[in-house]
């Protein structure tokens, strides 16, 4: 009963973000001015190992409506592969077209993405640093649409919304799709509008230099370096602003051992800059709105640990007394309305606002959202736990193949450049799913018809996770094995 009541605080928080996004979603800021003079902006590209998309990356950089007196383009290369002779090769013809193209390369990368990120801040010209992740695809007007909100002295960083480039990939992409736009149309847009603190995203964002300066620069004792900086410097004064209208297409992992890789590393990075600055923010004289909010952001993926554990208690609460219906009426079903409903309605309401002609296609897909949420709480779980006891890991970068590759995980035929790491964690949620397939038999016999579609869920998710990972680890293997006996046979 604790450990649902508790999720129960997390659905209520959705319910509350929904609630400020619909109150404040039509008072959009406008820049206080326009610049008479386009000020100097550094453009950080943070790569490592991109070999299928890094020349694309340039390419859309390449074309971004700013003066070229007036952008400097930083390449921030860690690769150990052939990424590194491609950029190179990029960077010079970039210089040859009359652009400031600054290629730094490092061989020992010293804290990952936040350490290339501080080398190049080093070396920046600019007076704001537009940072850009290897998959991301800006459009040329990004700068003119964005640089003039920063005429307004307080604002140290604007975010932009995420795009999906591979939306309709696959199923599993589609979902995420889901997910992210709930992100950032909701929570960052309802964050902002409402006074809150909100994060910066990693990539399509700008930041005025002297505010990452100020905030203590980039650190990388957390694997999400983004929201421990974005914390940091909105504590100090700074405001930031979320633009949802300016919108930054990306690629999305289209296998979920990338998929589970790249949420294990959002998870624990969290969880790690909770423990390091929760403590601060209550010590500071930050209103108490702001406190509470901050508090729920940061901790909020400690609902991972309580999913798990509800999953574990499932089985011996069917053994226990049946319910009387006065007790389902007051206790089971508002706790289902706070913990499943106010999910479903989080996202209707998102894909309202993105989609508004075709969300409705989309609705088929919110109870799979679910099962994957639940399917994925094994893996976040651990994220989870290996931040509370200070495991440490290195930041795994989750592989991109790009749009324009050929590429596709379910019927690989040739050896990509790049696999995302495999794990023992199928095997564990292959357990569950017979878990959950076994508990939806005992409330069948004993005629709990109500926990029934909630025990579904889990058991789909916990399958269809399971399945992927499986299925994508039975294709590399095929795949591996045949590139092994060609070899054989080219040495014969």
């Amino acid at each position: 009963m604790l450990v649902v009541a508790s999720l129960s605080v997390y659905g209520i928080h959705r319910l509350v973000i929904c609630y400020l996004f619909l109150r404040y979603k039509d008072q959009r800021v406008q820049p206080l001015r326009q610049w008479e003079h386009l000020p100097l902006v550094t453009v950080q590209l943070p790569i490592f190992n991109e070999y299928y998309v890094g020349k694309r990356l340039l390419g859309a950089v390449s074309k971004i409506d700013y003066p070229r007196e007036k952008l400097q383009i930083q390449i921030l290369d860690d690769s150990n592969d052939e990424t590194r002779i491609v950029l190179e090769r990029e960077s010079k013809t970039l210089r040859k077209a009359g652009f400031d193209v600054a290629y730094i390369y490092r061989k020992d990368r010293i804290g990952f993405k936040a350490g290339a990120l501080a080398a190049g801040l080093e070396a920046a010209k600019g007076e704001f640093i537009f940072i850009l992740d290897a998959d991301f695809v800006p459009p040329p007007c990004v700068l003119l649409e964005t640089i003039h909100y920063f005429t307004n002295p307080k604002i140290g960083m604007v975010q932009m919304r995420w795009g999906h480039l591979n939306r309709h990939y696959s199923f599993l992409t589609r979902i995420q799709a889901i997910l992210l736009d709930g992100h950032f149309l909701l929570e960052q847009t309802a964050r902002c509008r409402s006074g809150r603190f909100f994060n910066f995203n990693g990539t399509a964002g700008i930041w005025r230099k002297s505010c990452i300066e100020t905030s203590g620069g980039w650190h990388y004792d957390t694997l999400t370096e983004d929201l421990d900086l974005s914390y940091r410097a909105q504590m100090g004064g700074w405001k930031f602003l979320f633009l949802p209208d300016i919108v930054v297409p990306a690629e999305l992992p289209v296998d979920m051992n990338g998929f589970q890789s790249q949420q294990h590393r959002w998870t624990k990075g969290s969880v790690q800059t909770c423990k390091k600055l929760l403590p601060r923010l209550w010590k500071s004289d930050i209103p108490l709105p702001i406190k509470l909010e901050s508090t729920v952001h940061l901790v909020s993926n400690f609902s991972y640990l309580l999913l798990l554990l509800l999953c574990l208690l499932i089985l011996p609460n069917s053994f226990a007394a049946t319910h009387s219906a006065i007790y389902v009426l007051l206790v089971d079903i508002p706790i289902f309305v706070t913990t499943s409903i106010s999910i479903l309605f989080f996202y209707i309401v998102s894909q309202r606002y993105v989609n508004p002609n075709g969300w409705l296609k989309e609705v088929w897909l919110f109870p799979m959202l679910l099962a994957l949420a639940a399917g994925m709480s094994i893996n976040n779980a651990r994220g989870v736990v290996e931040a509370i006891f200070n495991h440490q890991s290195e930041f795994k970068r989750t592989p991109k193949c790009g749009i324009k590759s050929g590429f596709n995980s379910r019927r690989l035929k040739t050896r990509p450049r790049y696999w995302p790491l495999c794990s023992a964690l199928p095997i564990a949620e292959v357990l569950f799913a017979i878990y959950f397939g076994f508990c939806v038999g005992m409330a069948i016999l004993n005629g709990q018809w109500f926990s029934i579609p909630f025990l579904l869920v889990f058991l789909i998710g916990f399958s269809y996770v399971a399945f992927l990972s499986i299925t994508f680890w039975l294709q590399r293997w095929s795949i591996l094995s045949n590139s092994q006996d060609r070899q054989k046979e080219v040495i014969a």
